[in-house]
């Protein structure tokens, strides 16, 4: 029988393997040509993406925790990808930006500290 704190560190190594993967596909990946300095929905593209990239960088190297500050710029963030994902065109490269939200997603949904 499996007890539950070694499911929930089970859970947890699946969730920072999952993190692990696509972080290193969006690292491998280059920034969609033509977007430096455009901006969709009112949002700068290369902030949201740097933001989100320092979240995601802190929450592995912590081991699967961020700090309040940073889970609220992820929250946020994640928000804004939702406002912009349905304006992108064909040359702004969804895929990149759906890696990006999924990223965002398990990240924030993986740290088990309540937010204030």
């Amino acid at each position: 029988m499996t007890s539950m704190t070694s499911m929930n560190a089970t859970s947890g190594n699946d969730e920072l393997e999952a993190v692990s993967r696509l972080w290193w596909e969006h690292e491998q990946a280059p920034f969609p040509a033509g977007l430096r300095g455009a901006e969709r929905a009112d949002i700068d593209l290369v902030l949201l993406d740097a933001d989100i990239a320092g979240c995601v960088s802190t929450w592995l190297s912590c081991g699967g925790s961020l700090d309040d500050w940073r889970r609220s710029i992820l929250n946020r963030r994640i928000a804004d990808l939702d406002r912009i994902l349905p304006a992108l065109g064909a040359e702004d490269n969804a895929r990149y930006w759906q890696r990006l939200y999924r990223l965002s997603c398990l990240v924030s949904g993986a740290d088990p500290r309540p937010t204030k």
